[in-house]
């Protein structure tokens, strides 16, 4: 399968994580020798670009970065997997954004997110960055403002192209937004926020009927559980896989999930797809930098 022919937009958040590797995580007031530093690229929209782009797919990003050095350096991050950076504004005197993060022995994570630039969003930036443009789907997540992310899904409604909307991190999603949202995918944590309840599998069903898009669940190493609207769940189970760094597992499922699902796939296949991404990515340090081929993930995804 190919998916060279699929043209995907992100909007939302580009950070620089700094990782501190660690045995365990420090207690209130207790400090400890990390084991290991790296600096890398994140940011959920950056992160599901970067996870499309490896899959093949033509990618532009949308987005604010600050005027600075990070700023740089992730432009030039964004061309070595050839996506398209014409939509990113730099704003004077604004700081990018970075994401310190903490990874004990387990692969387990602790993120602390400074927006700088990424809340400087808006609606009329995205509304001409996207003028002139065509996609097949809209990826946006809520590291960002959202009346940026409804100005792009009303743009991709109006253009035929499918929303996608990741519900992270966990907050209300406005109606202006959930409204234009062809599928959302929302952790556990996210799901019982936005819907009030625990995310089993007919009370996943009853959201995406209620919500009138199509719901996706992801449990890590239980996989996900996807229910379109009007039909039944299905749980898709994940690979049996020895975890190394959990950063960005959410992050390469949902680009690999919109792509495939751009491409045709149904929506258990699409979700299994992004749970063998996912699957591929924590068996490996970092957040990009662990992110897999298409060729990678084409052979670890099982026909569901």
């Amino acid at each position: 399968m190919s998916f060279d022919s699929i043209e995907l937009i992100a909007v939302g958040s580009m950070n620089v994580d700094q990782l501190t590797y660690c045995t365990r995580f420090p207690a209130d007031g207790e400090t400890l020798v990390a084991t290991r530093y790296a600096q890398g690229f994140g940011g959920k929209g950056a992160n599901q670009a970067v996870m499309a782009a490896r899959l093949g797919a033509q990618v532009s990003m949308i987005g604010c970065l600050g005027d600075d050095d990070l700023g740089d350096v992730t432009i030039a991050n964004f061309g070595q997997f050839g996506v398209d950076t014409t939509g990113i504004r730099r704003i004077a005197g604004v700081s990018s954004g970075v994401a310190p993060i903490w990874v004990d022995a387990s692969g387990t994570n602790r993120i602390l997110i400074v927006p700088g630039a990424n809340g400087e969003l808006t609606a009329e930036h995205v509304t001409g960055a996207l003028a002139g443009r065509h996609a097949d789907v809209v990826v946006a997540q809520l590291e960002t403002p959202q009346a940026a992310t409804a100005a792009a899904f009303t743009w991709a409604r109006a253009s035929g192209a499918t929303t996608v909307l990741n519900s992270a991190p966990a907050a209300p999603v406005e109606a202006a937004v959930l409204d234009q949202v062809d599928w959302l995918i929302a952790n556990e944590s996210e799901f019982a926020l936005l819907f009030g309840t625990e995310p089993a599998p007919d009370s996943i069903a009853a959201a995406a009927a209620a919500s009138r898009c199509g719901v996706v669940v992801t449990l890590g190493a239980a996989g996900a559980v996807v229910a379109p609207p009007g039909e039944p769940a299905t749980s898709v189970p994940a690979l049996s896989v020895t975890t190394v760094d959990t950063t960005g597992a959410g992050d390469a499922f949902v680009g690999a999930f919109a792509v495939a699902l751009a491409a045709g796939s149904p929506p258990v296949e699409a979700v299994g797809f992004g749970c063998a991404a996912g699957a591929l990515s924590v068996q490996r340090p970092g957040t990009q930098t662990s992110f897999p081929t298409g060729a990678e993930v084409l052979g670890a995804a099982e026909p569901r």
